[in-house]
């Protein structure tokens, strides 16, 4: 990938920018182009609108001009059959608004959300967003107008964090108001009882739905690399504890490891797609694994 489109997908660089819309269209695209010189093939994001012709399929509706630029062919699909239906679930609980650096979970929380935003409504999929807390806070319903795309950066830019986590009890609720069946992404540190929260995940599998989670973390919080005595706080009940961070960092990490393992088990059998996603890392392997689903769902 060419470097000044490799950058567009630095967290800590697409952080800088403080319009959200741009943020959004710099890492879609730098995305794009990265994908036309990597390894990544076979998931197309010109013909989101065309699927390859198969046995059975009326010949009238081939795509001969694409036939024509690619020598292969593609059966044109109506907007009924394109159509996906999306819902971002984004935490915006105080536990997200740690950063060991400048860039905090939820900013790069917003980032994820925004060029995800962006790439569906350019693909034409309807895309909603829930924000939540403790209590859901915002819920704008699936639509794929571009004037949709305006609304949900417009309700990120202005989204701050407050409140504690209550992930699993707000799933439930969503799982049995959300009546299409569609796909369900969650972005957050998943900082709660990780069993309800497995529960709820379930509720949405036995409605139908297909979930991605992308589980947030920071370097630091992930490593516990601090290396010094460490005054420890928690955001959200402002519970703190003195501690060397070199004594209780294998404990640490075990324990960590431990709590994310359990959440790649489960919901690999459950057969949901489970991220652990550090802030530190490229913004391109969100949009990958929305694309890899997307090509899942539509097969």
């Amino acid at each position: 990938m060419k470097k000044e489109y490799q950058e567009y997908l630095n967290p800590t660089f697409i952080n800088k920018i403080d319009n959200l819309s741009l943020r959004a269209k710099l890492v879609v695209e730098g995305f794009i182009i990265g994908m036309h010189k990597s390894p990544y093939h076979g998931f197309s994001v010109e013909f989101s609108e065309h699927r390859p012709y198969g046995f059975g399929d009326e010949i009238k509706y081939i795509d001969w001009k694409l036939w024509g630029k690619t020598d292969r062919f593609y059966i044109k699909q109506f907007e009924e059959e394109t159509n996906l239906s999306c819902h971002l679930i984004l935490d915006k609980s105080l536990s997200m608004d740690y950063g060991s650096n400048e860039l905090t979970k939820f900013e790069y929380s917003k980032s994820i959300c925004a060029a995800l935003s962006y790439l569906m409504i350019k693909q034409q999929d309807a895309v909603g967003l829930t924000t939540f807390d403790d209590k859901i806070k915002k819920v704008i319903k699936p639509k794929s107008k571009t004037s949709q795309l305006n609304l949900l950066l417009k309700t990120m830019h202005n989204s701050s964090t407050g409140g504690e986590t209550n992930i699993s009890n707000l799933l439930h609720g969503l799982a049995e108001s959300i009546n299409k069946k569609g796909l369900i992404i969650l972005i957050s540190d998943l900082l709660d009882d990780e069993h309800k929260v497995m529960e709820s995940l379930r509720h949405f599998r036995y409605k139908g739905h297909e979930i991605i989670v992308f589980h947030i973390v920071d370097p630091k919080e992930k490593d516990l690399d601090f290396n010094q005595n460490m005054n420890f706080i928690d955001l959200e009940s402002n519970y703190n504890i003195i501690a060397d961070s070199r004594l209780v960092k294998e404990n640490y990490n075990k324990a960590f490891k431990k709590f994310s393992d359990y959440y790649k088990n489960e919901c690999l059998r459950d057969k949901i797609d489970y991220n652990l996603v550090s802030t530190s890392e490229s913004l391109d392997k969100t949009l990958l694994q929305y694309l890899i689903k997307r090509s899942q769902i539509n097969k």
